[in-house]
Formats: structure tokens, sequence, C-alpha cells
């Protein structure tokens, strides 16, 4: 708990700087950044809501780290899969709330996406629940995969 905390605080010192440091020479202009990024965000959640692992699994590191308020830290491609699986599956959709994407990019790695999202249980009408987010995402080889993500501040949505 401490670590998630310690990686919060730090994202959170980092987003509230202004961006000031030069953009690595291949960093694309931030609104291309931005549409790769609201590309690669529905990429993700499409084969999450479709339960496509495959495609899933491609997406994110191998070394992946998923902070989740409700369920602690999970750590690696596999397990995350797996929860996915094992949890999601059939039984949660998720979508992006229109308006909360945020895109910021991180020199010589790849950028950082913030928003909340919405999620729904399908037989279960009137269960929406929402979070906010944070994704790491890392561009290498010309590949873009999730590193890291913090999904917090899980509650009811406002009706």
């Amino acid at each position: 708990m401490r670590k998630a905390l310690l990686l919060l605080l730090a994202f959170t010192v980092l987003l509230a700087s202004p961006f000031t440091g030069t953009q690595a020479q291949t960093a694309p202009p931030p609104d291309q950044l931005f549409r790769t990024v609201q590309s690669l965000d529905a990429q993700l959640f499409d084969a999450y809501n479709h339960c496509d692992l495959a495609t899933l699994g491609s997406l994110v590191s191998g070394d992946l780290e998923f902070y989740h308020d409700k369920t602690g830290l999970a750590v690696g491609r596999q397990p995350f899969v797996d929860a996915i699986k094992n949890n999601i599956c059939g039984k949660v959709t998720r979508e992006l709330v229109s308006g909360t994407l945020e895109v910021y990019p991180i020199a010589n790695f790849g950028a950082v996406e913030i928003g909340v999202h919405r999620f729904y249980h399908p037989g279960e009408p009137g269960n929406i629940g929402e979070a906010k987010f944070i994704i790491l995402w890392r561009q290498q080889d010309g590949k873009w995969q999730v590193t890291r993500t913090i999904s917090f501040d899980h509650r009811a949505a406002a009706k």
C-alpha cells in the first residue's frame, strides 16, 4: 500500500508541475499524442469489453504493475489477463467518461493518460460504478504498451 501511495504521489507531483522539459525528438506533437493514446485506450478497453484476451495481453507489458484501490497490487501480464478472464469477462463493461481524457508526454518513454471511467454490470440494471485512472504508456520499438496503471476512487456513479 505504501508503494502505491508513493507512486500516486510521484504522478501527482509530475502532473502538477508544468511541462517544461524538451520532448524526445521522436515524440509526436501534442494533438497527435492525444489521438494516439485515445486510440490505444479504445483498443485496450474494446479488448476488455469483448474478452479478447490475446489483444488485451499484447497491449500490456510483461512487467505490468496494476494498482487498484479495492484489490491492491497485481504484478505481471498473466495475473492481469487472468483477473480479467475470471472477474470481468461477461460481468463488466467499461467506457471512458466523455471529456475526462487527459494525455501528457513523458520524454524518452511515452505518455501518461488520466481520466474517469464508468463500469456497467450487464444483468444488474442501475449497478454503475465510476473511478479515476492513470495509465502509463511506454512506446518502444514502435509499439505502445501499458506499464503501470492506477485505478482509484471507485464509487457508485452519480445518477
